[in-house]
């Protein structure tokens, strides 16, 4: 399950070490440590990572095939929390260690910056090969993010993207070797965590107008 610790001003969220798919009780445990994120006082900023080589593969399809009745109600959580990291009032960093797929990259994707593991691991956007249309509000936010290209490419290709080819492709902000990864993510956040959060919050919730919305409209 998710571990939030903290590094001097910069919190890190470690989202587990296994698969860290979407299931509803990881969800509500990621969301309890973003409270603690929120309501902890500046200087403050949040990284979040992985200890396994899975940053996360996105939802949990398994539960989800159990669980078919709560179908709305399990997207409307989904699209809760990535709305609530798109505009958190802190910076954040992803601090990606191996594989993010599908739902996964979105919430890597809602970060304010993202550093992934060179040599090993996929970032990847498969719902074209596995025949799940993105809601409005994923796509929103995809596209909110990336580039109209990068976009069309990572979105009707499913293309696994290594880190380099990732960060070439502006899906991540920099490529950096597996013992690197945390730390480079950790410094990056570290000199951003003086911002004052009621600015940054109302920066963010007016720069992510539109993504915000649709991501709340189900």
């Amino acid at each position: 399950m998710p571990k939030l610790t903290r590094d001097d001003d910069v919190f890190v969220l470690d989202l587990g070490d296994g698969e860290n798919r979407f299931h509803p009780d990881w969800v509500d445990e990621v969301g309890a440590a973003l409270d603690q994120v929120e309501q902890a006082a500046a200087p403050r900023a949040l990284v979040t990572t992985a200890s396994g080589r899975i940053y996360s593969n996105g939802l949990d399809l398994e539960w989800l095939a159990q669980h078919g009745e709560q179908l709305r109600s399990y997207v409307a959580g989904v699209q809760g929390l990535l709305a609530r990291m798109l505009e958190l009032p802190a910076p954040t960093v992803a601090a990606i260690p191996g594989h993010a797929f599908a739902a996964g990259a979105m919430f890597a994707l809602a970060h304010d910056f993202r550093v992934m593991r060179a040599d090993r691991g996929f970032f990847c956007l498969p719902e074209v090969d596995i025949n799940i249309p993105f809601t409005p509000g994923m796509a929103a936010l995809i596209q909110c993010k990336l580039t109209p290209h990068a976009a069309v490419e990572a979105m009707t290709t499913g293309r696994r993207f290594g880190g380099v080819a990732a960060a070439a492709a502006g899906l991540v902000d920099g490529a950096v070797a597996e013992d690197e990864v945390r730390a480079t993510a950790i410094e990056r956040a570290r000199p951003l965590a003086g911002k004052n959060p009621q600015t940054l919050g109302a920066i963010k919730a007016q720069m992510f107008l539109d993504p915000l919305r649709a991501l709340r409209a189900s």
